[in-house]
């Protein structure tokens, strides 16, 4: 993310599903952060309860994959979070079902 606000890296369409295979975390700066990722049911405000990773540290310079299998419904939302502006960016892969 450009700020350290949470921000919307995917959601799901009205009348679809989704599984989430996998997400990376790519630090594309000289220094380690933190990345929070929250997995929102319906949109829901971010909180621990939903929180899959929760400030953690992401060194300098390295990508982390995470294989995942999240299944979300209509309206579910997954956000992120950087502590550091514009050191971090997020991937999802997976497949969107109709």
């Amino acid at each position: 993310p450009a700020n350290v606000n949470e921000t919307t890296l995917y959601s799901v369409g009205v009348s679809k599903q989704a599984v989430v295979s996998s997400l990376t975390i790519s630090n594309v700066t000289d220094t380690a952060t933190t990345a929070t990722i929250y997995v929102k049911v319906d949109n829901a405000g971010a909180t621990d309860a939903n929180a899959i990773l929760k400030a953690v540290n992401i060194a300098a310079n390295s990508v982390t994959a995470l294989t995942l299998g999240i299944t979300l419904d209509e309206l579910d939302v997954i956000s992120v979070k950087s502590a550091t502006a514009g050191a971090l960016t997020f991937m999802a892969f997976g497949q969107e079902l109709s």
